[in-house]
Formats: structure tokens, C-alpha cells, sequence
């Protein structure tokens, strides 16, 4: 992974020497995982053949190379150990390392595989380095999010809150289309971008939230996420025109005070969504459009006190924006007048919705927005609320993303609290459509435990669905419309024989995604076994009335049986593959403490999902499930060990989640 201080030619003379070495074998690193700062972290390396080395070096590089000579613990069986061990320094950053030899045949070295993590298990020739991470030995992340189960709501499309006329609150002068039946379809209207323009609406707002509160709760929610609730021209309000205002048709500022109010009485958060990347083009900032009249607005006045905020090449038509979309301006985020206003300021946007019963944020596109403008962002959050969270959109390993040519590490403890988990999304698709085997899958999911540190891990936001993607039922159906014209899409639906499988592969998915670290999340509606091609069509209201019944019972029984069972939340994690067809996790807490050092009774549960049509029948010791007698399965089975090993039948396309006893 680490790219610099590669002085080295690669080995041209080989010899009958191999080196070994794993990140995943405590006796070759430990302690296994990121490192909090000022900690040490013991490698070893194991050499076999019939030449011994005349000199073994650790290569360690996070800034500056070092060279650490290894010592031999002797010889056995043939095979000799070499240990280091080194300090990870007081200041959190990466390092990174690999192993470096002499013999009197040349040089060998024992690297990383080239697959991008910075894990797994050395290669011989290979000058790519392994990963350790060093964190911020003060950092933590809320309680709240490791023991969460989150929701996705997209306020126009959930529920039409009785008692309020959200309709009637259309802003004069805008080219909206009020749709008159709940039920109907998003219209698709391509915009000058060629994307939707999304001037649709079918009233849903921040009271229908509240009155469904009864409805999220039974379903087993504590987290409340919602896309952006600013003032915006589109229905999706990725387009803010006012960061101090509550869009009128969703409410106004008291309503989203009420909803927060009655959400804590009944332990829920509520996540806002931030876009502070990017402002809409006739926002009061820019005001392409002249909606806010004629001398406000960089667009409209170079003198505007809004004027930094944005690039112009050639005013006032050519200037900076997102993606090329000249309806999204981009914002310079360093302007300090921009950082007051967004962050700094005693009353800034991110401090004055805290302030008003916000638990945090979701930040849009964070890998897009400069790391000291994180860094002060999340100062500012938890100053106003130490328990409140900042969740990043980052799409990849967010411990070494590479954004605009530069490596970036969220996960130090001064930028994110954590980020969307689309890794774990796209390896699950992965393994039930047949892209991907077990051992695939386990090995990227190891690496990402490896990589983050486990305050970030148990705080992922894991999505199986969102707003950015088709409905996940029509994913796993491998029937997600992309393959027929956008304008044809909008009544695409699911044969019965497609729609049978993508649910029995949803199941799956849902069983696995409540069973590891994180924080599992519903976009609104999948619940209700919705189908939907990409955007808009992913975005369609909330069938009220029309849930298919039997995938609703499927997530409660999901999230009753994480909000029951501790160690499904905090237990330490192993990843395991009986076979191809097969992933498995097991989540362990012993010696009376979780993941976490915290005290906990003794626990084990173990996950097992079965991709395939036919029963797989997997093997378990009893130590794998803590020296456990009897596994009871969450619908109710007793299983029982024989012979120091459990027996346990998947059946095909099923799934099955065993409690130690």
C-alpha cells in the first residue's frame, strides 16, 4: 500500500529460501488490529529452506524508513522464527512495513499481497508494504452507534404527517409538481445535467416522522437518519439553498425540535444529513436562478459577502462545481468566512442543529472536504454534544483512501467518528450472486477489522440499501434494471421466481449484516420488501398498507434478536468460511469482558448463511464457540455437541444464528 521510500530494485536472484508471515496469526503480530499511539506491536517472520539468512531487517516506513534488524529465536523443525518489536510511535498516523533479507544468493524480501488492504498473507518478491494503524489512544465513538440499529428516511417519500398541509407550503415561483396520490410513481424529468431534476413531491414531512415514531420503534430502531432536510429546490435536498432553514415542506425548525423531543423519550438519535461540499446554484448564497432577487448572491454579485465562497474562471457563468453538475456550485470550504459560518461561529450550522436536539451528523461526500475542515467540524460537534456522532460518506477502506492524488486516513481519531460501510455491502452482494466465494469475502472483511481501529469498526453505518443505489431486493434478484432504457423503468417490476430468490437472498444478507460490528441500517421501506431501479425509482413512498408481511416479520425478528443479545453488538469478531457456499461470524465475549475491556457476561453466538440451493452440513469445536455444549438457534432448535464438536446443517438459502449455552 505505501507508496514512498521504494528505493529497492526488485529480487532478480532468487533462492530456496521462503519467507512467512500473516497479519491475521497472533503469533506473527500482535497485538492484532490498529494500535493506539505510544503502544508497541511484536511482528515475526518464520524462515524455511536450507539457507539461513546472513541478515533478516524489519522495513518500517511512516514519513522516514527505518531498518530494524530481527533476532532468531532458534531453529525448529527445520524452520527458524526472527522477531521485532518496535514502538508505533506517540503520533497517530500508518506505518508500514515488510521484510527484508540477505543471503549469499541475494536478496529476498516478503511484502504484502497486491490486492489494496495492506493485509493478509506475505508474498515473497512483493515490495508492498503491510498496514498497521496507530489511533488516538484518547479516541472513542458514542455508545449509541455500536449499540444502534439505524433507519434511512428520505422525509418526502415516508409518511404524510395528519394534521399538517405540507403541500400547501410549495415556495412561490418554483416549477414543482405536487403528485395527488401517495401511491404514484416519481416522475423522471431530466435536468440540464442530465440527471433527474427531482421537482417532485408527495408531501411527506417531519410530523409524519413523528407520528410513525410508534411504528420505528416496534420495528426495533434507535438511530434516525435522514437525507437532507434544508431548504432546497429538489425533492432529495442535496441542492441546499438555506442551511438555516427547515425546508417548509417538511416543517419548520419547532417541528424538527418536537421530533428529536419525542425520539429520546423513546431512546432514539437523530442523524442530520450535511452537505457542505456543495450548495445549490439559485441558493440564497448563489442565486443562479435570481430567486432571491437580484442583488444577492455571488452569482449576481461579485461584491456578495458570499463571493469567496466559490471559484469563478470567468464570472459569472464559468466557475467551479460538483462533478460538472452547474446546478451543485462547489464552496471553497477553507474561506474562513465559510468556516465561521459552517463550523466556528457560537451559533454555526453544525452547532445550532446540534444545539436543537440533533445527535450528529452524516456527512455527504466527506472524502471530498478538506481534513482540517473535519477535524475543526467534529471539535465543534463534540463541543456542543461529546456524544454526538460524525459519520462519513466514504465508499472504500477508509483507513488509506486515495482521493485527488493524495492518501487520507479517517480513522486516526480526528476526523470521523466512522463511515458508511459499503465495503461490507458490496463483498455480500458479492458472495450471494456467486461473483465472490467465502474465503474471498472473509478475507476482505479481516482486513477491514484489522484496518480500523474498534472504536471505528463497531460505529460503521452498515447498509444493505440506500438512496444512491436500486432497491437491494432488486440487486440480489440480479435484476436491478440497468440493462433497459432509464425512461422504461419506472413500472420494471420483479417476475415472482426473481422476486422469490432476492428475498431469500435478502434474508441472508439481513442475518449477516445484525450479526458483526456496526451498526446495522434500514433504508426506509426495504423492510417493506419494496422494489425500485436506480434513482428516482429507488425513492418511491412508503407502501403503508401494502408491506409485504412476511419480509417485515423477517427484519423485526432480525432486530429484536441484536437488541437482545449483547455480544451481537460489542463481542469480539472472527470471520470464518467452512466452504464456498458458506460465511460464517462468530462473536465472542469471554473473561467477563466484551470487545471493548467493559464487563460483560460470557457469551457466544455464531451466524451461518448458505448461498447455495443444497443443505451444507459445517463443522464446529466446541472451542470455536467457547467450549459450549449446546448452541440454541434463534428460531428455537437445540443443538447439541458430540464428541467435542457441534454438527450444524444450513440448509440451502438459509441462514442460522446459534446462541452458546
Amino acid at each position: 500500500m505505501e507508496s514512498a521510500g521504494r528505493g529497492f530494485e526488485k529480487t532478480e536472484r532468487f533462492t530456496n529460501m521462503v519467507l512467512k508471515h500473516h497479519t491475521l496469526s497472533p503469533f506473527d503480530r500482535k497485538p492484532q488490529g490498529a494500535v493506539a499511539a505510544g503502544g508497541q506491536v511484536r511482528l515475526r517472520v518464520t524462515a524455511e529452506g536450507d539457507q539461513t539468512p546472513l541478515e533478516l531487517f524489519l522495513r518500517v516506513w511512516n514519513g522516514a524508513e527505518r531498518r530494524y534488524p530481527m533476532r532468531s529465536l532458534g531453529v525448529r523443525n527445520g524452520k527458524t522464527v526472527y522477531e521485532a518489536q518496535i514502538g508505533v510511535g506517540d503520533t497517530p498516523n500508518l506505518l508500514w512495513y515488510r521484510f527484508e533479507g540477505e543471503t549469499r544468493e541475494g536478496r529476498v524480501v516478503l511484502g504484502a499481497p497486491d490486492d489494496h488492504t495492506g493485509c493478509g498473507e506475505g508474498v515473497m518478491g512483493s515490495e508492498e508494504s503491510f498496514q498497521v494503524t496507530v489511533y488516538d489512544a484518547a479516541y472513542d465513538t458514542p455508545a449509541w452507534m455500536r449499540e444502534g440499529v439505524m433507519y434511512q428516511i428520505m422525509v418526502d417519500r415516508f409518511c404524510r404527517g395528519e394534521g399538517t398541509d405540507a403541500l400547501m407550503h410549495a415556495k412561490d415561483g418554483q416549477n414543482i409538481i405536487l403528485h395527488d396520490k401517495w401511491d404514484e410513481m416519481p416522475f423522471l424529468n431530466i435536468s440540464e445535467n442530465g440527471d433527474n431534476f427531482a421537482n417532485d413531491f408527495f408531501g411527506g414531512n417531519l410530523e409524519g416522522v413523528r407520528q410513525k415514531l410508534p411504528y420505528l420503534k416496534r420495528l426495533g430502531v434507535s438511530v434516525l437518519y435522514f437525507n437532507p432536510i434544508f431548504c432546497a429546490r429538489t425533492n432529495h435536498k442535496y441542492d441546499t439553498s438555506d442551511y438555516r432553514r427547515i425546508d417548509p415542506m417538511f416543517g419548520d425548525e419547532q417541528a424538527l425540535v418536537r421530533l428529536c423531543e419525542d425520539a429520546k423519550k423513546l431512546g432514539m438519535h437523530v442523524m442530520l444529513d450535511g452537505v457542505f461540499s456543495h450548495v445549490g446554484d439559485d441558493s440564497l448564497y448563489f442565486n443562479r436562478r435570481g430567486t432571491h432577487g437580484e442583488h444577492v448572491g455571488a452569482y449576481r454579485d461579485p461584491h456578495s459577502p458570499y463571493f469567496k465562497w466559490f471559484t469563478f474562471r470567468h464570472w459569472p457563468d464559468d466557475y467551479e462545481c460538483w462533478w460538472g453538475f452547474k446546478t451543485l456550485p462547489n464552496v471553497n470550504e477553507m474561506d474562513e468566512d465559510y468556516r465561521r459560518f459552517i463550523l466556528e461561529d457560537e451559533d454555526s450550522v453544525v452547532r445550532h442543529w446540534v444545539k436543537k436536539g440533533a445527535s450528529g451528523w452524516r456527512l455527504d461526500v466527506a472524502d471530498e472536504l478538506p481534513m482540517p475542515f473535519l477535524r475543526e467540524l467534529r471539535r465543534q460537534v463534540k463541543d456542543v454534544f461529546p456524544n454526538a456522532a460524525v459519520l462519513g460518506e466514504v465508499w472504500e477502506d477508509a483507513s488509506h483512501k486515495v482521493a485527488y492524488g493524495q492518501m487520507r486516513s479517517y480513522v486516526l481519531g480526528d476526523t470521523l467518528d466512522s463511515v458508511m460501510n459499503y465495503p461490507l455491502r458490496d463483498a455480500l452482494i458479492a458472495f450471494l450472486t456467486g461473483q465472490k466465494d467465502a474465503p474471498a469475502v472473509t478475507r476482505e472483511l479481516s482486513s477491514l477489522a484489522q484496518n480500523y481501529p474498534k472504536p471505528f469498526l463497531y460505529a460503521l453505518m452498515n447498509l444493505m440499501g440506500s438512496h444512491d443505489r436500486p432497491r437491494i431486493l432488486n440487486v440480489l434478484a440480479g435484476n436491478d434494471g440497468s440493462d433497459i432504457p432509464r425512461d422504461q423503468r419506472a413500472h420494471h417490476r420483479l417476475f415472482p421466481e426473481e422476486r422469490m430468490i432476492g428475498a431469500l437472498r435478502e434474508q441472508l444478507m439481513l442475518r449477516f449484516i445484525f450479526s458483526v460490528p456496526g451498526m446495522p441500517c434500514i433504508y426506509y421501506g426495504d423492510e417493506a420488501g419494496m422494489e425500485g431501479c436506480a434513482d428516482p425509482f429507488c425513492r418511491r413512498p412508503y407502501p403503508w398498507g401494502h408491506e409485504d408481511a412476511q419480509m417485515l416479520a423477517r427484519y423485526q425478528a432480525m432486530t429484536a434478536m441484536r437488541n437482545a443479545h449483547p455480544v451481537l453488538r460489542t463481542g469480539e469478531c472472527v470471520y470464518l468460511a467452512p466452504c464456498a457456499d458458506v460465511l460464517g461470524v462468530i462473536r465472542k465475549n469471554e473473561s467477563g469482558r466484551d470487545a471493548f475491556g467493559s464487563q460483560a457476561e460470557n457469551a457466544c453466538a455464531v451466524t451461518l448463511i448458505n448461498r447455495s440451493a443444497k443443505e451444507v452440513v459445517v463443522y464446529l469445536t466446541a472451542e470455536d464457540v467457547c467450549g459450549a455444549k449446546t448452541l440454541v438457534t434463534d428460531d428455537g432448535q437445540t443443538l447439541s455437541a458430540r464428541g467435542g464438536a457441534f454438527s450444524v446443517k444450513v440448509k440451502g438459502l438459509q441462514g442460522m444464528t446459534g446462541f452458546a449455552e
